[in-house]
């Protein structure tokens, strides 16, 4: 039962909610991922990349509620619980303990390859069905792709 009538066709709208979910679900994990990571990084460029996780998560937080926000609005219930996220997220585990500096800087990358890769199927899906929702995405993926610029640079 939806409580918001979506603007979008029963199948545009299954398309897009299933790419703002998906964004939803792989943003939420990317915060836990970077946070993790930040608490745990060791190694000579300790406070760079300790700071520059930080930006990560803030850009990962405040996507994923326009995300979730978006979804909403057109009748999408968005759910950031944790074992959906775990069940749903590109984002492969983060290691225990102490990360060294150089794989955290790994970890990063990788974990934002991976999202990023998705973000563009998502864009691609979203075109026709739904361009506001697509638009979101593309913000989203622009901002992700400064951040692995940013990630892929400290380890070249």
């Amino acid at each position: 039962m939806s409580v918001v009538k979506s603007p979008l066709s029963e199948a545009d709208l299954k398309t897009v909610g299933e790419a703002l979910q998906g964004a939803l679900a792989d943003l939420v994990d990317l915060a836990l991922v970077a946070k993790q990571v930040h608490w745990n990084v060791v190694g000579p460029r300790f406070r760079s990349v300790h700071l520059q996780l930080d930006e990560v998560v803030d850009t990962a937080r405040q996507h994923s509620d326009v995300v979730a926000e978006r979804a909403s609005a057109i009748g999408v219930n968005p759910d950031g619980r944790a074992a959906t996220v775990a069940a749903t997220s590109a984002i492969g585990t983060v290691p225990e303990g102490w990360i060294k500096d150089t794989e955290a800087v790994r970890t990063l990358v990788d974990a934002l390859g991976a999202v990023i890769t998705r973000m563009r199927e998502r864009v691609e899906a979203t075109a026709d069905p739904d361009p506001v929702s697509q638009d979101i995405l593309i913000g989203l993926t622009a901002d992700l792709e400064k951040h692995a610029w940013m990630f892929q640079a400290e380890s070249a």
